[in-house]
């Protein structure tokens, strides 16, 4: 299993830059009961044949990753949602794109924690690749939004120490203005 929900995130979004999209979408929502997190992307996509072996740990598509021969991540997603009482779906189409969407119930003891959401999507966002990250924050109360063209308009790059750490503050302060 992972060690948090934004490891599978991380997981799931490099999968979707390395599928050569240009638009990627986040959501996570937090709940009481439960947390749902959902990621779209416009990459390549994969025909019925790849989808019906994508939760198969010994399938990996060829040429993604030198020297390994298994992909744990699908397989791994299941498993985590299927053993906290939750279900994941994974919809996706060649040419089109991807959407893998999973909930977990929130108390569940085999719940893995969030984790760092701000140094997530931070990470997620600095990745060097044309794309744009839209990620979507929810509570039962309160949401925020953020993408990555905005981030970099804003700041002119998502390279440099000092325009990270202003990304960074300001995550952090979306994060904190959903507790209060």
């Amino acid at each position: 299993m992972h060690a948090t929900l934004c490891d599978i995130v991380t997981d799931l979004v490099q999968n979707s830059i390395e599928a050569g999209a240009s638009q990627i979408r986040v959501e996570v929502s937090t709940h009481p009961k439960q947390i749902e997190i959902c990621i779209v992307d416009n990459g390549k996509g994969m025909d019925a044949a790849t989808q019906a072996r994508v939760f198969d740990p010994f399938y990996s598509e060829a040429g993604k990753h030198d020297h390994r021969q298994v992909g744990l991540g699908l397989p791994l997603l299941k498993q985590t949602a299927e053993a906290t009482g939750g279900h994941m779906e994974l919809h996706s189409e060649q040419g089109k794109g991807t959407t893998v969407r999973f909930y977990v119930e929130a108390q569940h003891w085999d719940t893995p924690p969030l984790g760092n959401l701000v140094m997530t999507v931070l990470g997620l966002m600095s990745f060097r690749s044309a794309y744009n990250l839209t990620f979507t924050r929810k509570t039962q109360h309160d949401s925020y939004q953020v993408s990555r063209h905005e981030l970099i308009e804003v700041l002119g790059n998502l390279e440099e120490a000092g325009t990270l750490n202003l990304a960074k503050g300001f995550l952090a302060s979306q994060e904190e203005a959903l507790v209060h």
